[in-house]
């Protein structure tokens, strides 16, 4: 028997899921903060600060109590946390490294000979030079140990230091101590990552079920492809496979798309529909929502779940980008209902709100640009600027002067 989910219902269940249904002002502690990045898997980590690094505003978005000091204690003290690659750059429990250590040994099969197709011949000269150095020295940035005579060309032009440290990580005898202004802290793992979750040892088997349940668990349902896509540890013929062994754990249910397409069939554990009524729904409040948030990190899924159609258009160029260089997703309760441009000027103190691009359909009512507005004014406190300035035009469809609205902490 194959069972229906309504679009509503599945909005429901996944926003509960990722972390958005929890009322987002209830006290968070360390302790919390762990499981609650825990509970989502992984955070994705970028360099670009428009107005806040996507690992901060993710966890803001979803707790406005999160303080940054409980991350970096719980990644460069605790050893609480690491960071590794999922999809991308992500920070992950330590508890989960048992099975990133699969991903190592498959990294080094592969990496060498990917990376002399693109590094060259001699690329690996300086691995052995570089591992001593660590060892010996201990903790180190790429720029402490860069070659005499390179000339930095981006990520694509690592000087082979940097290269041998980006290999030892990749590989999982390096790992990321802290970060320096963002530029990463390489030391030994072994004096990093802590034993009780460095030692341990799990069979291919137990590997390939974790990442397959765990990924499952935490999308509540999904294809076999979405399965492997989660953490991008197992292949989809894995998760596949994975699916065929465990039906007698499993249901098929068909999602409702947002746009009338044809329902979606996915997979969920057997007791997914006795438990729908657990799941709250989401607060009536506007958030910002990260370029980077795992909610939308599968673009397609995001575009069938909610109707939203997203791309990150920094790489497109600028004649070219529909809507700009770094616009944030806006979510309303279960609704993705349109996207903002803005950026914080820390020299003016200012979170400069550049254009609003609401969904067809949704209107611009009293209510909705009150909250947010209220948004607005929580992420320019969590930003770190006095104001925030919608600029002139801002609405898209109307010509007015700068306003000025100061940060005035609404709820």
């Amino acid at each position: 028997m194959t069972n229906l989910l309504s679009n509503s219902d599945a909005r429901r269940v996944f926003l509960a899921k990722q972390g958005l249904s929890a009322p987002p002002n209830r006290a968070l502690t360390k302790e919390g903060l762990l499981q609650l990045i825990g509970e989502l898997g992984f955070v994705q980590v970028d360099s670009i600060q428009t107005v806040e690094r996507a690992h901060h505003q993710i966890l803001f978005s979803r707790n406005q109590t999160y303080r940054r000091e409980h991350l970096t204690a719980l990644l460069e003290k605790d050893g609480a946390l690491f960071e590794h690659w999922t999809h991308d750059a992500s920070i992950l429990p330590s508890a989960f490294f048992v099975y990133w250590k699969h991903k190592f040994r498959h990294q080094e099969k592969v990496i060498v000979e990917r990376w002399r197709k693109w590094r060259g011949e001699g690329f690996e000269a300086a691995f052995e030079e570089t591992y001593e150095r660590v060892e010996r020295d201990g903790a180190i940035l790429a720029r402490d140990i860069k070659a005499d005579g390179h000339v930095s060309g981006g990520w694509w032009n690592w000087h082979p230091n940097k290269t041998a440290l980006e290999y030892f990580w990749h590989t999982g005898k390096f790992a990321i101590a802290g970060r320096s202004n963002f530029q990463k802290i390489y030391d030994l793992t072994d004096r990093v990552i802590p034993a009780e979750f460095r030692e341990p040892e799990v069979s291919r088997e137990e590997f390939i079920d974790w990442a397959c349940r765990s990924a499952l668990s935490r999308l509540g349902f999904a294809t076999h492809g979405e399965i492997s896509a989660f953490w991008s540890l197992v292949s989809p013929d894995e998760a596949k496979t994975w699916v065929a062994a465990h039906r007698d754990e499993l249901i098929e249910v068909l999602i409702e798309p947002a746009l009338g397409a044809k329902p979606r069939p996915s997979w969920a554990f057997a007791d997914f529909l006795s438990t729908l009524d657990s799941y709250p729904g989401a607060p009536p409040r506007i958030r910002v929502l990260s370029p980077f948030d795992p909610m939308i990190r599968d673009r397609n899924r995001t575009e069938r779940l909610f109707g939203f159609f997203y791309r990150i258009e920094v790489f497109v160029p600028e004649p070219k980008r529909e809507y700009g260089y770094y616009v944030f997703p806006l979510l309303e309760g279960d609704r993705l209902i349109g996207r903002i441009d803005m950026k914080a000027d820390r020299k003016k103190s200012t979170l400069d709100v550049k254009r609003l691009w609401l969904e067809p359909g949704v209107k611009p009512s009293a209510g909705r640009l009150e909250r947010l507005e209220a948004e607005l004014d929580r992420v320019a406190r969590f930003a770190g600027v006095e104001k925030v300035v919608l600029m002139e035009g801002w609405r898209g469809n109307e010509l007015s002067s700068p306003v000025t609205a100061p940060s005035q902490g609404r709820p």
